[in-house]
């Protein structure tokens, strides 16, 4: 690579979040929001990729290897979007730092800047400002399609002859373009780094930017598109937000009916097979020893299956989100919801990572790094929390088919009614008090023209999150299985040793612990030791619950198992007659409040730390107080209340 830099040692710092090989060419990705950068982004990297922050920051970004047998691979980092180098959110400040604060020998190799063709101005304003930096530069014209229909069309030659700089059409979504933006990136990677601008005025960077439109790019009159038309009735004060709880309620109704059937599959081969299969080794190796045996089967083997278990849940509510990501449905909703987001201090795009928290809460919080107030910031990384996360999911599921068989899906989708009134509340009373001085911003957002998704961006977006989700959930779920386990294999009483198989919960170190906290939940409704146990685990996964309650009962674990055997089960039996006991009778008032309860109190300790991370010990351990005092009194409210009429 004649006249190339020295490997940019500030890129490959980042160790934990790079799968390429010292030495790799680094291209950096860069663009405006819904300048179409994230297809790009999995289309040319597909599945080598690894997320994580940035070294030195609390920014996330992404990073993949682009690989070409013939040509050799390079290192892809997918910077935060950004409409310019002027930063207006950590985010930004990231890319601006490492394309233009640092030295010229610690900057990526080559960038590549896309250009949305529906709005090309905004595009090459950012390109303009990064030409002003030695950089070998690709401009990346996307979304040619979009442009077409609203009836824009752009001579990329011309453009490039104007601007000094090479541009290549790209469609990622149709796997178009591709070749030619590796030819571009792989010339422009053999050749020197260039100042394409020298002049820092903006006055002549806008002058430059409107002689290249006028040279490239040519706009006829085009009626009334299938966007504008449709955007009538999702963005309508009235039918939007009824449209917006239509689609809310159908991912949800997909998300129960269709997981159970794949969890059952699943449940059958862990807890069949494979555990038979591993307890009949380990009895040939050591005999029949219980502590080793219950141990690795019940405790490591069973922790591992039961996060398998959840991967079609999650898998299917990752899928339905990425359709509405790429479909560009979830830009309306933003702006659907901004009159709510605006009454409790928060902009429109905070809805953004509000979002995000309904599938897991933790990369929420990383989200709020898009909002440029740091108020805005920390007010919105406290009320995510409240959000229904999958894990929660998942519980709610089991409760509802075992308590409302017939309703289930429709009491899944309330708690997510509920959650988000918890999110409006919660921000509305925070606002009023703490921060009633709140500075409100107008809603500054692109609306993507609608598309249909494509499936093998979905699926990509759906294996990205749904393998993230399970790294980071999966080690914290398996080491509180296997906790449980040890603290119900101790015993406090005399007669028993460790890990007796006749030793009963309630007499080992687990069933003490849960036994002390009870009483204070008797006013809720399920003041019962093996119903506030699984709390416990709860704060470290609250997905862990039902294994909990399967060692509690002693009784086959049956997250995964289909809506009629949940129903049917042993553990739901115990479960039934558990809250039934503890309620005095009034069982259904009682789950209706340990669902409220589990929605509102203190998120699982990998949020926490995402919390710490982004708005520090003070306010994550502000936010941990509030949710569980807010919890505590949500449920005796509701108990109280429920118990009259149900």
């Amino acid at each position: 690579m004649s006249g190339g830099v020295n490997l940019a040692p500030s890129c490959h710092a980042a160790s934990s979040t790079s799968v390429a090989p010292e030495g790799t060419p680094i291209v950096a990705l860069v663009g405006a929001p819904n300048s179409g950068k994230s297809t790009v982004f999995n289309a040319l990297t597909g599945a080598k990729v690894k997320t994580g922050n940035w070294p030195g920051t609390s920014v996330e970004v992404s990073r993949g290897l682009w690989r070409d047998k013939t040509r050799g691979d390079l290192d892809l980092i997918d910077f935060p979007g950004t409409y310019s180098l002027d930063p207006l959110s950590p985010d930004e400040e990231l890319t601006r730092e490492m394309l233009v604060e640092k030295p010229v020998e610690e900057r990526p190799h080559a960038v590549v800047v896309l250009v949305d063709s529906s709005a090309p101005a905004r595009g090459l304003n950012l390109a303009m400002q990064i030409a002003e930096e030695p950089y070998r530069i690709v401009v990346a014209l996307t979304k040619m399609d979009v442009a077409e229909n609203q009836g824009i069309s752009i001579d990329a030659a011309a453009l490039a002859a104007s601007i000094g700089m090479p541009v290549v059409e790209v469609n990622a979504r149709r796997n178009q373009g591709v070749e030619e933006l590796r030819e571009a990136v792989d010339k422009a990677l053999a050749g020197p780094a260039t100042q394409v601008r020298v002049n820092h005025d903006i006055d002549a960077r806008f002058a430059d930017i409107d002689a290249a439109m006028k040279a490239s790019v040519t706009e006829r009159e085009a009626g009334e598109t299938f966007s504008q038309r449709l955007d009538r009735v999702a963005l309508h004060p009235f039918f939007g937000p009824l449209l917006f709880l239509a689609v809310m309620w159908a991912v949800f109704m997909i998300t129960t009916k269709i997981a159970s059937p794949l969890q059952d599959g699943l449940e059958a081969l862990i807890t069949g097979p494979f555990s038979d299969a591993a307890r009949a080794g380990l009895t040939a190796i050591h005999g029949d020893h219980p502590l080793v045996t219950g141990l690795l089967v019940d405790g490591l083997i069973g922790g591992v299956g039961m996060v398998l278990t959840f991967a079609p849940l999650l898998a299917l509510m990752f899928l339905c989100l990425a359709v509405l990501e790429d479909s560009g449905y979830m830009a309306r909703a933003a702006v659907v919801t901004d009159r709510a987001m605006r009454a409790i201090g928060l902009p429109g795009k905070a809805f953004i990572p509000i979002v995000v928290g309904f599938g897991c809460n933790v990369p929420a919080i990383s989200a709020t790094r898009v909002l440029g107030n740091a108020r805005h910031r920390i007010l919105t990384s406290l009320l995510i929390p409240f959000t229904s996360c999958s894990a929660r999911l998942i519980v709610f599921l089991m409760l509802s088919t075992i308590f409302f068989p017939e309703h289930a899906g429709n009491a899944v989708f309330a708690m997510y009614v509920l959650s988000i009134a918890l999110v409006i509340g919660a921000g509305f009373l925070l606002r009023s008090t703490l921060w009633r001085a709140m500075p409100s911003e107008p809603l500054v957002i692109d609306l993507p023209t609608y598309q249909l998704p494509t499936v093998k961006l979905a699926l990509s977006v759906m294996w990205q999150r749904l393998k993230a989700f399970l790294n980071t959930a999966g080690g914290i779920i398996v080491v509180t299985v296997v906790a449980i386990w040890l603290m119900m294999s101790i015993p406090v009483v005399g007669g028993h040793s460790i890990a007796d198989e006749d030793l009963d919960p309630q007499d080992s170190v687990y069933g003490v612990v849960s036994e002390a906290m009870a009483p204070a939940f008797a006013p809720a409704g399920f003041g019962s030791w093996s119903l506030t146990g699984p709390l416990i685990t709860g704060f470290v996964a609250k997905e862990a619950l039902i294994s909990t309650w399967a060692q509690t009962y002693a009784v086959e674990d049956v997250t995964d198992a289909a809506p009629e055997e949940q129903a049917e089960s042993p553990l739901a039996a115990n479960i039934r007659q558990d809250f039934d006991n503890a309620s005095g009778g009034h069982a259904s008032a009682a789950v209706w409040a340990y669902m409220i309860f589990l929605l509102a109190y203190t998120p699982c300790v990998a949020t926490m730390a995402a919390q710490r991370k982004e708005i520090g010990w003070k306010w994550t351990m502000f936010g941990f107080a509030i949710q569980l005092v807010g919890a505590w009194v949500l449920a005796v409210a509701a108990f109280q209340i429920l118990k009259v009429f149900l």
